[in-house]
């Protein structure tokens, strides 16, 4: 497995894979890697030839008062869990790389409607940064596919649509989230997590399961359903930035025609904002 820091590097490297009639993967990462992160490389590699993992903490999708500065950068410790898992190359730029004039004048790309609300109204331009930045990425690797993880849903929904508008000839995957034991979404925001607050993050994944389960079991006062569940978190401890029911299909609010369901969570516990989703099917 190489590692490059620069465009052409990247470049040169797909071009031999292409040249070797190599079908070519990307997993787009900001490092500070952990199981589930892994798993999309898996997926990756059961369905192309040559995977490349991008190491990036990208600035653009950070606002001025989040996490930017304190973000884990593990590069060393990502380099051997990715050779262990068997990723063909680490593309890991710096920030002059991938905006050599800046980030102030540079060309940003918004996805309307689906990149508004949940993350996108708690977490203004965030969507904004990310399309940009995934944009750069597809375009410098020009991949048959692109895995990304269900745990940002929200963000999932933005890049398909984006490829989609944007006629990107690339396969954008999404990825089951993967959890711990007790059911917390893996994340490398859990590391912020003291220990007391680690008993406690797990009441997200779990009042998630008693929505779904109330509604499955043929309740249909999603407005009461979802107070009762803030309720619950607020009990926890938790401080819920949003907690919200859509059509898990369009994103959009649920419809009468809505089959598929999607509860979509963020929530804060201390200075740590975690998030997490369930999926389901109307009985």
């Amino acid at each position: 497995m190489n590692t490059v820091h620069t465009i052409t590097q990247l470049r040169a490297a797909v071009a031999r894979a292409r040249q070797e009639g190599k079908r070519i993967g990307l997993v787009p990462t900001m490092g500070n890697l952990h199981d589930g992160h892994l798993a999309l490389v898996q997926k990756a590699l059961q369905s192309t030839d040559y995977v490349v993992v991008s190491i990036f903490v990208n600035p653009l999708q950070f606002g001025p008062s989040e996490d930017l500065d304190s973000y884990p950068r593990t590069l060393a410790a990502d380099q051997s869990k990715l050779l262990d898992v068997g990723a063909n190359l680490v593309f890991a730029p710096t920030p002059k790389e991938m905006y050599p004039d800046g980030m102030d004048g540079h060309t940003r790309i918004s996805v309307p409607l689906v990149s508004e609300g949940l993350c996108g109204a708690s977490r203004p331009g965030h969507f904004e940064g990310v399309a940009t930045v995934v944009s750069k990425l597809l375009n410098m690797t020009q991949p048959d596919l692109a895995v990304f993880g269900k745990k940002d849903y929200q963000q999932l929904a933005v890049i398909r649509k984006m490829a989609q508008d944007l006629c990107m000839p690339v396969q954008i995957m999404g990825e089951a989230i993967v959890r711990d034991a007790d059911g917390l979404a893996l994340s490398s925001r859990n590391g912020f997590l003291t220990a007391d607050q680690r008993q406690i993050a797990p009441r997200l994944y779990q009042v998630l399961v008693q929505i779904a389960e109330q509604i499955q079991g043929g309740r249909r006062d999603y407005p009461a359903v979802l107070d009762g569940a803030r309720q619950h978190l607020i009990d926890a401890g938790m401080r819920p930035d949003y907690l919200e029911l859509r059509d898990s299909v369009t994103l959009n609010p649920v419809g009468a025609d809505s089959k598929q369901l999607i509860v979509l969570a963020a929530a804060f516990l201390g200075t740590t904002r975690l998030i997490d989703n369930l999926g389901f099917e109307l009985n």
